[in-house]
């Protein structure tokens, strides 16, 4: 798992040093860094599984595209490259990236802590599992790491069925997660995870956490005769038939890529969510916070980016219902940089559910219009 991460002159940040934990969870004003943190673990995936035997970081690919080195770089401090810095349960490895400014791509200067002495030309390779026990387990974690962004694909008529190998993830919007439910559909589902007496194959309980968000969802996933795709049914009740897609709240199709993702995990991936409240309801918000604690206590760890602070509460009561334990949830709240503020402040979850601090801006804009409405401030 990894423990922390470690800017240095990458896009806002000067240094950051952020603690990572099984839950952690990334709030704060809009364009404050959030995006950042997880675009510097991207970059690392991004260019192991786009450009494997290459010795230098893809700024632009098919999940990424930031631009050229001027666009990555801290503008006040950087000058021509960032490190990276990550630490996890087995040691520290830091990168250090550089190239002229106009440049879309950017050389491995050093790397340390999975192989000292190697040639720059290596560097960037070390990352790989060339064979088991070669590398160091980090390696595992970033070539196989799920990222979703807030911009998920909407309703299909059908979804293409993707080989295996590309279906290792359901796909930075989502467009792999019907064809990796089809390909894994009765791959067992971790116990902390399965919901009643329904079976606990991955189809049927992420039909059965469908039905939690949406009560009386169905979902059938069929194949197209003589093509490689699949049709998505979804119903909204045990008394209808099946719809297509599109003919459905389109909030259906916006949370299956992450219920799928999650319980399709393995229990040492890395999963990175951006605003997985999208097109939810603030009730369907806080089950979403609940049900991203449980699968954070059966091993994946999650990074959520959010703007809800019905998310928060979830989470907040799954730590007072001990799914969690406080220490394992991280909360980070970003700021803009602004001389004499700290750019990143980290609350402290108690086992109550309680923070130790309430930060200014910190998901408390209810509180604030609630005052306005009493006559207690402007």
């Amino acid at each position: 798992m990894i423990r922390e991460i470690e800017l240095r002159n990458f896009k806002c940040f000067e240094i950051l040093r952020l603690p990572l934990s099984e839950l952690t969870l990334l709030s704060g004003s809009n364009a404050s860094g959030k995006s950042s943190v997880f675009q510097a673990l991207v970059l690392l995936h991004q260019t192991i599984r786009e450009n494997e035997w290459g010795s230098r970081l893809i700024l632009n690919g098919d999940i990424l595209k930031l631009g050229k080195v001027q666009d990555v770089v801290n503008k006040i401090h950087g000058r021509h490259g960032f490190e990276l810095v990550i630490t996890d349960d087995e040691s520290s490895y830091r990168w250090r990236f550089s190239g002229e400014r106009p440049e879309m791509s950017m050389d491995v200067h050093c790397l340390s802590g999975s192989g000292e002495g190697d040639s720059p030309e290596r560097m960037l390779n070390r990352l790989l599992p060339f064979e088991a026990g070669a590398t160091p387990s980090i390696c595992k974690t970033l070539e196989f790491l799920t990222y979703i962004t807030a911009e998920r694909i909407g309703p299909r008529d059908y979804y293409p069925l993707e080989d295996r190998i590309t279906t290792q993830a359901v796909g930075p919007k989502g467009e792999h997660a019907i064809s990796r439910l089809y390909r894994l559909e009765d791959n067992p589902v971790h116990e902390a995870m399965v919901i009643g007496s329904v079976a606990p194959t991955l189809m049927r309980q992420v039909e059965a956490w469908m039905r939690e968000f949406f009560p009386g969802c169905g979902i059938a996933v069929s194949p197209i005769s003589r093509m490689n795709a699949v049709t998505l049914g979804i119903r909204t009740s045990d008394e209808t038939d099946y719809h297509r897609p599109i003919n459905v709240g389109f909030g259906l199709t916006q949370v299956l890529p992450i219920i799928v993702a999650v319980l399709s995990a393995a229990p040492d991936d890395l999963i990175i969510i951006e605003n997985p409240e999208v097109h939810l309801h603030p009730a369907g918000q806080a089950l979403m916070g609940r049900f991203l604690a449980i699968a954070a206590s059966t091993g994946p760890q999650i990074v959520v980016e959010t703007h809800s602070d019905h998310i928060l509460n979830g989470i907040r009561r799954a730590v007072r219902n001990k799914t969690l334990a406080p220490s394992q949830v991280c909360l980070h709240f970003f700021r803009a940089p602004k001389l004499g503020f700290d750019q990143v402040v980290s609350p402290q979850l108690e086992s109550s559910g309680n923070l130790d601090v309430w930060p200014e801006g910190f998901f408390d804009q209810f509180d604030k219009d609630m005052n306005h409405f009493a006559g207690w401030s402007e």
